[in-house]
């Protein structure tokens, strides 16, 4: 699968996203190396601080289905700018999908960045960090 279909995955779980309070609607798609893609959306709440994003939710869902190895994350929004994982969501994926792990982020205009996701998360804390 390439870029442009995994932003047309993540697009189409934007357009069910549930954020009436908010009206910024995300959508991610999360490809595992054996190819298989889940789709998340951002799930708002009148008691906002149990609302999840989108990358959550395609996190959760393809954990919860067995999957521990990942490729990439699309992530698309009807912002003008570039919407890339919040803190939560970058230390979730961190853990769950690794530090390798590719973040296609798009804009409004269509235009795409990639970044792995140790970029926007340097010096994460996990795992690693609770062993030693």
């Amino acid at each position: 699968m390439n870029n442009n279909e995994l932003i047309d995955l993540a697009n189409a779980a934007k357009n069910k996203s549930y954020s009436p309070y908010s009206k910024f609607r995300v959508g991610a798609a999360l490809l595992t190396k054996d190819g298989k893609v889940f789709q998340g959306a951002n799930i708002e709440n009148a008691a906002y601080g149990v609302t999840i994003c989108a990358e959550r939710t395609a996190a959760f869902a393809a954990k919860l289905d067995g999957n521990d190895e990942f490729l990439a994350i699309a992530i698309a929004s009807d912002s003008k700018d570039y919407i890339t994982p919040c803190g939560a969501c970058r230390q979730v994926l961190m853990e769950l999908c690794g530090e390798d792990l590719d973040v296609i982020v798009t804009n409004g205009n269509g235009d795409v960045k990639s970044f792995k996701l140790n970029e926007l998360l340097p010096f994460s804390f996990g795992d690693k960090n609770l062993n030693s």
